[in-house]
């Protein structure tokens, strides 16, 4: 069980309710917050003061004043007119991420909700009820405001949810579930919708995907550097030392120790002098990838226990402010440098698959093929590697930098972060399966070479990977190798130890 406390939620948290399904509860301490800010909210609408978003309009329309007879309509409306995201949905994990990481904000006890509609959330959680959230039509600025109009429509019986593997009516789920639809009360449509947690879920899910991506490249390039028979002097303790980045320095020390009792490996001088970047520059490459990943947790983490709301209420009711907190600059900027630090992952090993392949680079069977000429191996694995991290370096041009006004004007500057976050995971899909065609050819090199030479932990990646994709003695369909060992990847089986 999690506990909720608008403060306290990690990506470890997240991904043991999103992947794990772990269920949720709200802690004691939030609640009480969450039910001092709903006082000050109701007391407004009692006494008929203006304040923006529960009783006045929204964006241009905030100088329209509501009367109090019609504040429930008007949430009701926001929703509705505010869901029409369009394309594919987000999947189920980034629905049910959007869900925690809502519920989690409203705890922090500033959006002036009522108990039961964070309770609703949770129930959505604990149940296994996904909102179906289409994926495009959010500028990342007013918050997610139409991926989240679809989370809350679900949470009103309307839109569709996913629910037990099917894709259905809300309605019809609620009831079959025993559960009760929300009816909105004052300020709490706006409360949902006015928030990150779209590019945030969708971001920190990349995230977890991304981090072990760049565990998988280390793992796969030291069975690369055995079948390149690659200068191991490159990773000397000494030379990284003298640089002093910290990530740099671990992937060195990881790279000793999976490569520890190789045969295949060399020293400077033995074949040559020394090897070409993509080998030499493993640490610093990779390195780099994993020091901006730092820097996206930290974002991420962040945000996740942010408020994002607007306006903010203070001192149980005393202050309440407007302000620009659903501004998704921060994981806007976050994401795509994510996307470009993945991307450079992939980048690299591509360029060592062409190592692996090109007869022209290697002393190794043409394409690593069996029967080169009558057969043609892996010559077209690099193509499609090719393929991928050159869509990738499409994928990574910075969403951030782009702003359309909307809202006559009113929204004049927007972060596009919800696009980053988009092109970020897939970025990440996509160096997934360069990775992994990079290991179905370090295996082949590193088989001919001679797999009894091996190092003890590559050695035992080989072994693992060689009962998803066995060893080429044929030309095949490679498609169905590099889709399997993709989702091995995507799995924990991979993990070895150091």
């Amino acid at each position: 069980m999690i506990i909720l406390t608008g403060d306290t939620l990690t990506l470890n948290d997240l991904k043991q309710v999103v992947r794990d399904r772990e269920e949720v509860a709200p802690g004691s301490e939030a609640i009480k917050r969450v039910e001092e800010t709903r006082e000050a909210v109701e007391a407004i609408v009692s006494n008929g003061k203006i304040i923006y978003g529960i009783n006045t309009g929204f964006g241009k329309l905030s100088d329209v004043k509501i009367a109090s007879e019609d504040v429930e309509i008007l949430q009701k409306n926001l929703i509705l007119s505010h869901a029409c995201g369009v394309g594919d949905p987000f999947s189920e994990e980034v629905s049910r991420a959007m869900l925690l990481l809502r519920a989690n904000a409203l705890l922090k006890g500033y959006s002036g909700v009522r108990k039961e509609l964070v309770d609703k959330l949770i129930e959505f959680i604990n149940k296994g009820i996904h909102p179906v959230i289409p994926s495009q039509g959010s500028l990342g600025a007013s918050g997610d405001l139409a991926p989240l109009a679809h989370l809350a429509l679900a949470l009103m019986g309307e839109g569709e949810v996913f629910y037990s593997g099917r894709r259905e009516p809300a309605g019809k789920v609620l009831t079959a579930t025993n559960t009760d639809p929300v009816i909105l009360k004052a300020k709490e449509g706006l409360a949902l919708i006015n928030g990150t947690q779209a590019m945030a879920a969708a971001g920190a899910l990349a995230y977890l995907d991304a981090e072990e991506a760049a565990e998988q490249a280390d793992y796969i390039s030291a069975m690369t550097m055995e079948g390149l028979q690659g200068i191991i002097d490159a990773f000397d303790e000494d030379i990284h030392l003298a640089r002093g980045h910290e990530e740099q320095i671990e992937v060195a020390r990881r790279m000793r120790n999976y490569l520890h009792g190789s045969k295949l490996v060399t020293r400077q001088g033995d074949l040559r002098v020394q090897d070409a970047y993509s080998l030499r520059c493993i640490p610093q490459v990779h390195g780099a990838s994993r020091q901006t990943l730092a820097y996206v947790k930290k974002v991420l983490e962040t945000e996740m226990n942010a408020a994002t709301d607007n306006p903010l209420i203070f001192e149980k009711g005393g202050k309440i402010l407007s302000g620009g907190n659903f501004h998704g600059q921060p994981v806007a900027l976050a994401m795509d440098y994510l996307g470009i630090a993945v991307a450079e992952i992939g980048n690299i090993s591509e360029r060592r698959i062409e190592r692996l392949v090109n007869p022209q680079l290697n002393d190794l069977p043409p394409f690593l093929s069996p029967q080169p000429g009558l057969e043609s191996g892996a010559m077209i694995m690099q193509y499609v590697a090719a393929s991928l991290v050159s869509e990738n370096k499409t994928l990574a041009h910075p969403a951030s930098v782009d702003s359309i006004p909307s809202s006559g004007n009113q929204e004049d500057h927007v972060s596009m972060g919800t696009i980053a976050a988009r092109h970020g995971a897939q970025i990440v899909k996509n160096t997934r399966r360069v990775l992994a065609i990079e290991m179905i050819c370090a295996m082949q090199a590193a088989e001919i070479r001679g797999k009894v030479k091996m190092g003890g932990t590559t050695r035992m990646l080989w072994e693992e990977g060689r009962k998803i994709v066995p060893s080429i003695t044929k030309d095949r369909v490679f498609s169905e190798d590099i889709e399997r060992l993709t989702i091995w990847l995507e799995k924990e089986q991979w993990k070895m130890k150091e």
